[in-house]
């Protein structure tokens, strides 16, 4: 009409009509913008605490409000809002329903904040014009809110990483157009619902990592013909996989694992024909694999590891092209089919612990870059294939445990990626490829209990990032070339039960690192090498069944860790050297050898008696199966004179000593007190009523420089008092007394624990503290209190209260102190779980008339585990240590596990468990650490932050660098610590 009307009007006049028009003619999007604007503003102020000021630029006189604001997104032509994305934004509150309430609005996104509470099923409502709506990795808790009206355009719902429980309502099946329904990682109890199949467009159902109540997968789960990803790892599924799954026709991912489905795998499976995954491993399936997988060219990994499959490698499988097979732990049989060695794409193999048998197909590794070949522990004999690593990349070869025979191929030598190497327990004969000693990338060969021989070649040397070479059990022969000395990195030599001979090489005591040297049964002569200080963390010495001369070096005394020594059946000669009982021995045997003179007194006794026989030259005092030591002879009567004389003299002084004790006493009880005390902060207390209440029910702890007492003041203060060992220990005792004094008496920090109050008497030494209630970190962690820290926030706050308290030492003390002992015990925590550094027994100040770096300790101090690698051989003392020790620490906190732990393995602690997991981890996932693999599964999950946990994990992994030069600052830790994740650098600085 407006047109029809402007037709016979000059062109100014219609100019001016039309911003007449334009004025007065209200537009409704401005209006709606205004309306948008408002709401927005409104939930900011009243519904959302954003402490990190990611939204200070929600202002209504903006240009462009609210399209040009943090987080909201605008359709181009429409300007209306249509997208709310605040993810990682660190804010809290309640569910903000009233966002909802512009009414464009189709994209709400909440991912990783700290929103909580339970959401109620009527301000869920609001929501139901939504399109897409994301609350993953918050605090939710309850139950799940019901659809009370009609989501009829909801397509994506991901409520993952919260705290719901109970059941999946109903009204879940009732969402027309979903595609995406993601509940995985909660705290849902219930069943799990058959109507999950009614939900037809479904593209991704994940409900994994649920404590669902046992059930079986819906039987009619094969209505989801559109589904492509099927997550549902530990949702405690039972029963049988349903016959339907094969009509998952566009399935890509079926993950199934960690349950406890049982029965036969169905045949069904092989109708899967896009199905990229299957992971059903860690179940109790049974029976014979289905020979039905022909059809699955799509398929690059599949994992059936730990159940209980019977019956052969079925041909169908073993003729695709997938990338990954792994079948072990199960109980299959029959021979390896050749077609597996033809796949062109075949890089991890793992048959282990099966009862396989037959020999190897010879062209495994000919046809495709093998990585990780493990058959290890079947019945499998014949040859070794020939060309397993002829494409250059195997890095693993697991074959031991079999009975395979003949030599290992020449090829093997030249197989410069191979990282392990374990083909013990077989029946393998004749001389090893000079190559095959020095691949470079080797961290652990063994190749026990076979029948090799030959000598071990100088190209071992190449080996440099080796730990462990375990060859016991051979016939290998020769001298050891001295270029083993270069393996620097070498943990543990085996080489017992073999044919070697020669001298050892006097440049052995260069391998600092080494633990465990075992090279009994031998024919090794010569001598032992006389300086073995560089030998400080070894434990385990054991030289016997050789032809071993010369003495016993008394420099074997010097080392501290040594607990197992066999120098047996030798032809070692002089006397025991005294300098070896100095040592903690569980095993020592010098028996069979030629030594002679007296035996030391510390084992001249039946214990020892084993240990010692066979020398016919040693004497005793007491064992009756020794010669006796003691020798008539004459005494004359001079001698007898000077005796009664220094005797006389002896009883004089000692009378006089005791009158002048007893003065000495006796006036100072006169004074009134016969002790000295300090007070370091302001606490009224007597010394005689703290000495009353030291008795056993008041223990609360006890460790190795004394007990620890809980007191109570007459002002109704609570004291922890420390009292120190006494008498045996007297020389330790006045080193922690001091040591502890001396560093917390100048000390003011809120993360260093208060000392209140020394005292020193004549039989006693006590340090009286503040009272921390929750005891010590590793009670907490590990103890009778275990799992009290559920939470990942307390876990934070205590690593970040730790790091600043030790920060404070290393850098705000002048002189700077180390403490030498950080460890879980010696971080306490107060009624909320704050944390304060405590135990300042072994610390040092670092003198700034010695260089940092050389001051030099006489001995090892530390606890197991947390010990800097650099350190228990170096003695040298830095800040460094600490940073090590504090790594350590924060994978405690991280995986709630002991740093010392069964779990691990042998010779693992935590920090190498870690390490190996993320290097694979990071393999198998490119570049990306799996934390699911070494997070404390008994913290609560809605509570953890896992941007802030990678960075936690990352900040433990440069702390424990094997090298301190690598390694931070406690300054920077702190700093690390604090950064918010998407500005977080790991660069150390030095």
């Amino acid at each position: 009409m407006v047109p029809f009307v402007l037709m016979g009007f000059p062109k100014l006049k219609f100019f001016m009509f039309f911003m007449f028009f334009m004025v007065l003619v209200p537009w409704p999007w401005v209006s709606s913008l205004n309306r948008d604007a408002a709401i927005l503003l409104r939930v900011k102020t009243s519904q959302l605490t954003d402490s990190t000021g990611q939204l200070n630029d929600w202002v209504d006189s903006a240009p462009g409000a609210p399209c040009n604001w943090t987080a909201i997104t605008c359709d181009v032509r429409t300007q209306a809002v249509v997208s709310i994305d605040f993810s990682n934004f660190g804010l809290s509150g309640r569910f903000p329903a009233d966002l909802c309430r512009i009414s464009t609005l189709r994209t709400l996104n909440l991912t990783n904040n700290n929103f909580g509470d339970f959401i109620s099923s009527d301000s869920f409502s609001l929501c139901s014009h939504l399109e897409s709506l994301d609350l993953t990795l918050n605090l939710f808790v309850g139950e799940l809110p019901e659809f009370l009206t009609e989501f009829t355009n909801l397509t994506t719902l991901v409520l993952g990483g919260n705290n719901f429980t109970g059941e999946i309502p109903a009204s879940f099946g009732r969402l027309p157009k979903l595609q995406t329904l993601n509940i995985i990682n909660n705290l849902l109890n219930g069943s799990i619902p058959e109507f999950f199949s009614n939900l037809t467009e479904l593209t991704y159902l994940g409900f994994a990592m649920n404590p669902f109540k046992a059930g079986p997968l819906p039987s009619s789960i094969g209505r989801l013909t559109k589904l492509r990803q099927l997550f549902a790892r530990s949702a405690n599924l039972a029963g049988a996989i349903p016959d339907s799954i094969g009509n998952l026709v566009s399935l890509q991912n079926l993950d199934l694992s960690q349950n406890g489905l049982t029965g036969k795998i169905p045949d069904s499976i092989g109708a899967l024909k896009s199905v990229g995954q299957i992971e059903l491993y860690s179940n109790q399936l049974s029976g014979e694999l289905p020979d039905t997988f022909w059809n699955l060219t799509s398929l690059v990994h599949i994992d059936i590891s730990m159940n209980k499959l019977t019956g052969r490698i079925p041909e169908s499988l073993a003729s695709l092209h997938i990338e990954s097979l792994h079948l072990n732990d199960n109980n299959l049989e029959g021979e390896i089919p050749v077609s597996l060695s033809l796949n062109p794409n075949l890089s991890d193999l793992k048959l282990f612990n099966n009862s396989l048998s037959g020999t190897l197909p010879e062209n495994f590794g000919l046809n495709s870059e093998l990585s990780f070949f493990d058959v290890s522990g079947n019945n499998l004999e014949g040859p070794l294939p020939p060309n397993l690593c002829a494409k250059k990349t195997l890095q693993s070869l697991m074959v031991f445990n079999n009975r395979f025979s003949g030599t290992v191929p020449v090829s093997y030598g030249e197989c410069s990626s191979l990282t392990y190497a374990r083909i013990q327990n077989n029946k393998l004969s004749g001389t090893l490829p000079a190559g095959f000693w020095g691949s470079t990338h080797y961290q652990l060969i063994e190749l026990q209990n076979n029948e090799f021989e030959g000598q071990i070649p100088p190209s071992i040397s190449n080996a440099r990032n080796i730990s462990q070479i375990l060859i016991s059990g051979n016939k290998f022969s020769g001298e050891l070339p001295s270029e083993i000395c270069e393996l620097e990195t070498l943990v543990i030599l085996d080489m017992s039960r073999n044919q070697i001979s020669g001298a050892l090489p006097s440049c052995i005591t260069k391998l600092k690192n080494l633990q465990k040297l075992e090279l009994q049964e031998n024919e090794i002569g010569g001598e032992i090498p006389k300086s073995v200080r560089s030998w400080n963390v070894l434990n385990e010495l054991n030289l016997s069944f050789n032809r071993l001369t010369g003495e016993i070096p008394s420099s074997l005394g010097n080392l501290k860790v040594l607990n197992y020594l066999d120098l047996s059946s030798n032809m070692l000669t002089g006397e025991i050297p005294m300098a070896l009982t100095q040592l903690k021995l569980n095993k020592f045997n010098l028996s069979y050898n030629r030594l002679e003179g007296k035996i030391p007194s510390a084992f001249d006794n039946k214990f020892f008696y084993s240990s010692l026989m066979g020398n016919p030259g040693l004497c005793s005092s007491d064992l009756q199966d020794f010669p006796s030591c003691r020798k008539s002879k004459p005494v004359s009567v001079y001698l007898v004179a000077i005796l009664a004389s220094c005797a006389f003299i002896l009883v004089v002084s000692l009378l006089w000593l005791l009158i002048k004790t007893r003065k000495s006493s006796a006036r100072r009880k006169r004074n009134g007190r016969s002790w000295s005390s300090t007070a370091f902060q302001p606490v009224r207390l007597s010394e005689s009523d703290v000495l009353a209440s030291l008795s056993d029910e008041n223990v609360i702890a006890t460790g190795g420089s004394g007990r620890v007492f809980r007191v109570q003041l007459k002002t109704g203060q609570l004291v922890a008092v420390k009292k120190l060992w006494e008498a045996n220990r007297e020389r330790e005792s006045k080193e922690v007394f001091k040591s502890e004094v001396e560093t917390l008496g100048r000390v003011r920090h809120g993360n260093i624990v208060k000392l209140l109050y020394s005292c020193i008497g004549e039989d006693f030494r006590i340090l009286v503290y503040e009272y921390m209630e929750n005891g010590s970190l590793g009670d907490v962690l590990h103890g009778e209190k275990g799992g009290v820290l559920l939470d990942w926030p307390k876990r934070f706050d205590i690593a970040v209260g730790a790091a600043q308290g030790l920060a404070y030492l290393h850098h705000d003390c002048v002189p700077a102190i180390v403490h030498r002992d950080v460890k879980s015990n010696n971080i306490l925590l107060d009624g909320e779980f704050r944390p304060k550094v405590a135990d300042f027994g072994l610390a040092k100040i670092l003198r700034r008339d010695i260089p940092k770096g050389d001051q030099v300790m006489s001995h090892i101090a530390g606890s197991y585990g947390y010990i800097a690698p650099e350190y228990s051989y170096t003695l040298k003392i830095t800040e460094k240590s600490d940073v090590y020790s504090f790594g350590v620490v924060l994978l405690e906190l991280l995986c709630g596990k002991r740093p010392i732990d069964d779990l691990f393995g042998e010779n693992k602690d935590i920090v190498k468990w870690v390490s190996g997991i993320a290097i694979s981890s990071m393999k198998q996932w490119d570049g990306i650490v799996d934390l699911n693999q070494v997070v404390d599964p008994r913290m609560n999950q809605s509570t953890c932050d896992y941007e802030q946990m990678k960075k936690v994990f990352d900040v433990a992994l440069l702390c424990t660098s094997e090298l301190p030069i690598h390694r931070p600052s406690m300054r920077k830790v702190v700093e690390l610590l604090k950064r918010t994740p998407e500005s977080h650098s790991l660069s150390s600085d030095r």
